[in-house]
């Protein structure tokens, strides 16, 4: 269960809050919408409630705050906008890096993947997937963890009919299986196909908190739409007949060829325009928005206040019989969302799409359980191609036989499009990944599991680190060619003109994409929002990038060895005598750069500026450290175990002097200390900025 309360969004300037004191609740076990018009505020509440946003207010996610909850991801599943995933990635890598993060077995993975029906496009990259499909994976991120509750905002914006029935099915069975589903919606007729409660929201308030049934009488009105090159004379006859007959009959001219007859129906239309030889384009029963008006006077005020609107705008339409109508009413109807004609039984759908008269004690629209489908066409619209998401509805989770023969006509007429799931063809409800029986404990290792699959992930790693390994050989080769230059430095492909040499200027590129490429792609958080600064994340991209510097670094003066030896012999590859400290000082300042990179990304957020800050280390820092010290440094260090043992008084066990002597020779050069002391910096504000955005 989800419980809201006060949800009230931070204004700007003098302009009032997007969202000002929204309260609602949304149960188990049952699918809540929350309808609103754009600019309505329905994306706000959601990232008020989930934290993601500054304001007032507070949600409760089964009695508990999110924030309060130990794994927010095993609570609460969110689907907000596009996977903000790498473009590089493939989906089933994508899903586990999120199985890392959240300390999942991989063959979770696979389960979501055959739960929403991506296996054939495992190894597909993010970037080639189209809107349908991207959905399905945000879907399937947000099943991943087996949460209570779905929160998932405008989930079918932009999907093809048949999409969209699956993705309700989706809903519908997570629902059924006691979880709570709230989904925002900007189309009424959506929220009363699929919802059991619609949540009304306009102008950033909650205007009216409504059962289905209640919301599809006081909101939806039946109509007939029509489409004719005669739209004028028709209208005429028809308001002629309807006085005749001393019948209630509204006929609204939508614009060019487009007419909506409120209070009749396709056959009464029909054979109107038949008589009187008017040619029709198209004929449906639809279902008019009278907008949230009239739902919130609903609810504000009783009976007479419905009464009145009910006698002012909504004449009472004569009940149709299953047979009356032609099998052209039918196809006519389905049109705007089927080419094929394919859909439920026309009789039927007209018969249930009927409301009572006014004064009925019977509800006008059934529970969610027994509706039938709801048309979806909007005359307001241009007369261009229908958009099949504008102008339709999803059919109800009770009709699956009926999708899925759309489902299998579609297929045929279309054969590029993925295939629904068997079972949906079948016609049963979509299955969900099986739940998960046992939940593993905290693992230590989980952000260094998740950093390794982010990290090989995606081919940019690889690349660079052959970039720089073939760069380094060359410029050893070039060095030795010219000459005059120190064996260390040449074992390094280090010219003295550059400040860096090739190993570490790529350790600390692959350090600053490992948080650049966070918050440039932030898988870790909904929406785009703030990458989270958890420590244990930063010790994580640490680690992984340490690891990844130290192998750069032996990597490249493996093959500068192999190329001299190989151009000019062992004359070039003797091991110096000073091989510790000089391979100390090697391994520190490979592992410094890509530490930089890291903590300037994640303090900048941005890859370039981890880059930049790596390169100012000998630009910039490196001067100031040697100013500052006036002279050679290296003397300071010499006899330092000496006189630290003459301190202590305790003999170093297994040579350990040395290995101190070369650790302080490392420390006291002007690289050394400027890269320590940049590595200082950067960490404090690292730090800084952790504390002041509030992380938990």
């Amino acid at each position: 269960m989800i419980q809201a309360i006060g949800l009230t969004s931070t204004p700007r300037k003098e302009l009032p809050p997007a969202v000002d004191d929204v309260s609602f609740e949304a149960h188990s076990g049952r699918v809540t919408a929350l309808l609103g018009t754009p600019g309505a505020g329905r994306t706000t509440v959601l990232r008020l409630m989930l934290e993601l946003q500054k304001g007032r207010g507070i949600t409760y996610f089964r009695g508990r705050p999110l924030h309060r909850v130990a794994h927010p991801n095993r609570e609460v599943g969110v689907l907000l906008g596009e996977v903000p995933g790498h473009p590089a990635r493939t989906v089933r890598g994508h899903l586990r890096m999120l199985c890392a993060a959240a300390g999942l077995p991989v063959r979770r993975a696979d389960e979501v993947l055959e739960a929403v029906g991506l296996v054939s496009l495992r190894e597909a990259r993010l970037s080639t997937l189209s809107r349908g499909m991207d959905r399905r994976l945000g879907l399937a991120c947000a099943l991943l963890s087996d949460p209570h509750a779905l929160v998932l905002d405008e989930p079918t914006h932009g999907l093809s009919v048949r999409e969209g029935r699956w993705l309700h099915g989706i809903m519908r069975a997570h629902a059924t299986r006691g979880g709570t589903v709230l989904f925002t919606t900007g189309d009424p007729r959506e929220a009363a196909q699929i919802a059991d409660r619609v949540l009304t929201l306009q102008q950033g308030r909650l205007v009216a908190d409504q059962d289905v049934a209640e919301f599809s009488r006081t909101r939806l009105r039946p109509r007939v739409a029509v489409r004719t090159p005669h739209a004028a004379r028709l209208g005429a006859l028809l308001a002629k007949e309807a006085r005749t007959a001393r019948r209630s009959v509204e006929i609204v001219r939508e614009g060019g060829n487009r007419l909506s007859v409120y209070g009749s129906t396709c056959a009464e239309v029909g054979e109107t325009a038949f008589r009187h030889g008017i040619l029709v384009h198209q004929l449906a029963d639809e279902i008019g928005d009278m907008g949230p008006t009239a739902s919130a006077a609903s609810t504000a005020s009783a009976a007479s206040t419905a009464s009145a609107a009910t006698e002012a705008a909504v004449a009472t339409p004569t009940p149709s019989r299953p047979g009356d109508g032609t099998p052209g009413e039918a196809d006519s109807g389905d049109s705007v969302e089927d080419p094929q004609g394919v859909g439920d039984d026309p009789g039927v759908a007209a018969q249930e799409r009927r409301t009572p008269p006014a004064g009925s004690s019977t509800p006008s629209t059934p529970p969610a359980a027994d509706r039938g489908p709801v048309s979806h066409g909007n005359l307001a619209d241009s007369a261009g191609p229908a958009d099949p998401i504008a102008h339709s509805s999803p059919i109800s989770h009770t009709h699956h036989t009926n999708t899925a023969d759309a489902s299998r006509q579609l297929s045929h007429q279309s054969p590029h499009l993925p295939r629904l799931p068997r079972s949906v063809e079948a016609g049963a409800l979509p299955p969900l990944p099986p739940p998960i029986a046992v939940r593993p404990a905290p693992n230590p290792l989980r952000p260094v599991l998740y950093e390794l699959r982010r990290a090989m992930g995606v081919g940019t790693g690889y690349v660079t680190a052959v970039v720089v390994i073939v760069v380094s050989a060359v410029m050893a080769v070039v060095l030795a060619g010219m000459g005059h230059t120190p064996q260390p430095r040449l074992l390094a492909a280090w010219p003295r003109e550059l400040p860096l040499p090739p190993a570490a200027v790529g350790a600390g590129l692959l350090g600053a994409m490992a948080f650049g490429d966070e918050f440039r792609y932030p898988a870790l958080a909904v929406d785009r929002g703030p990458v989270p600064r958890r420590l244990g994340l930063l010790a994580a991209k640490l680690l992984v990038s340490a690891a990844t510097g130290l192998l750069l670094a032996l990597f490249t003066v493996g093959c500068d060895l192999e190329v001299l030896y190989l151009l000019h012999g062992p004359e070039l590859t003797s091991v110096p005598g000073a091989w510790l400290p000089l391979g100390a000082s090697w391994l520190g300042l490979v592992v410094g750069c890509a530490w930089a990179g890291v903590l300037a990304a994640g303090v900048f957020r941005s890859t370039s500026a981890g880059l930049a800050a790596v390169v100012a280390v000998p630009l910039l820092v490196v001067p100031l450290v040697q100013k500052a010290l006036q002279g050679p440094t290296v003397r300071h260090a010499i006899g330092f175990p000496m006189r630290l043992r003459e301190l202590v008084l305790t003999q170093w066990p297994f040579g350990g002097d040395r290995y101190v002597e070369a650790a302080a020779q490392v420390i006291v050069q002007p690289e050394g200390g400027a890269l320590l002391l940049s590595l200082t910096a950067l960490l404090g504000a690292y730090l800084f900025t952790t504390v002041r955005s509030g992380v938990r």
